[in-house]
């Protein structure tokens, strides 16, 4: 009996790691179908809302029994998930690209695992880091730089966007730690309805500041439209559901850690789907980042065998 519910935990934790590679995956390839949107002159706060709007309606058809959470508390928490993980993450990081640069966002925001596990540490006694992950985490955030840096070499300190870009880092974080509270209460499919609810309630105010485009002949056009379903459906669906129950599976700094993936999976989508270059220090960055998360696996069990 022992030995089944020990292979049974096993299998759920892979499960768990090559559901956080898929979910990285998506994501990484979002950043293309943004760009996609972004060059359509949509501005950033609108293709966030038709993203999340879309994907609360569809998952409306999954969750829609359940109305409000059991207690004020859990549904201030559910606030939080999608202030955090939803309008604080996507406004801070894309109003950051119009005060500093994409290198720059893109290196900060990566900052998430390690802000994760810092915040863990504090917060959980169960989620402390150990010194191989932090070790790891380091050694993979120096293979992101290298894969930012893929083109060219270009870091300037920008206030504004760099504060932004590490407020959406920190938020980023602080989502993952509240839904490992949330996940052990509710629904996974409750939970990414109520993010998407509050996340698209706290974003209309910054929608409304800027002029929208119509519509109609925003469908009308395939490219958008394409985009805007990769994104709803995929991107924020079916992705933020299958992190809320890699959290409850692995952890939060566990399924944080697979967040340095992205920048490998963003750099070989836009060489497929918009032909840039990849060249030898991306490839480098590459080898670190999957290294770092190989060293910091392997100095955990060792550190971990001697204690």
């Amino acid at each position: 009996m022992l030995d089944e519910i020990t292979a049974r935990n096993r299998k759920a934790m892979i499960l768990g790691h090559l559901g956080a590679v898929i979910t990285v995956a998506i994501w990484g390839g979002s950043f293309v179908s943004t760009k996609v949107l972004l060059d359509n002159n949509m501005n950033p706060a609108e293709i966030y809302v038709y993203r999340f709007i879309l994907a609360y309606v569809l998952v409306l058809f999954m969750s829609h029994s359940k109305l409000w959470a059991n207690s004020l508390r859990d549904e201030m928490l559910f606030a939080i998930c999608g202030i955090t993980g939803g309008s604080i993450y996507f406004l801070a990081e894309n109003t950051a690209l119009e005060y500093t640069l994409t290198t720059n966002v893109s290196l900060l925001t990566s900052t998430s695992p390690l802000i994760t596990s810092l915040l863990a540490g504090i917060i959980y006694k169960s989620e402390r880091p150990s010194k191989g992950m932090l070790v790891g985490s380091f050694i993979a955030f120096l293979g992101v730089g290298c894969v930012i840096f893929n083109s060219s070499f270009n870091l300037q300190v920008r206030p504004i966007g760099d504060i932004l870009s590490i407020l959406a880092a920190f938020g980023w974080s602080v989502y993952s730690l509240v839904l490992r509270k949330l996940n052990v209460v509710y629904d996974l499919w409750f939970i990414t309805r109520k993010t998407f609810f509050y996340g698209i309630i706290t974003a209309i105010p910054f929608v409304l500041a800027e002029p929208l485009n119509n519509p109609v002949e925003l469908i009308s056009n395939r490219a958008v439209l394409v985009n805007i379903l990769i994104l709803g459906i995929g991107a924020s669906m079916i992705a933020y559901y299958l992190w809320a129950k890699i959290i409850k599976q692995v952890g939060a700094v566990k399924a944080n850690n697979y967040m340095y993936l992205q920048s490998i999976f963003t750099l070989i989508i836009s060489a497929i789907a918009i032909h840039e270059r990849i060249s030898i220090v991306g490839i480098f960055g590459c080898t670190l980042i999957l290294g770092g998360l190989w060293v910091g696996d392997r100095l955990s069990q060792t550190w971990r065998k001697k204690d």
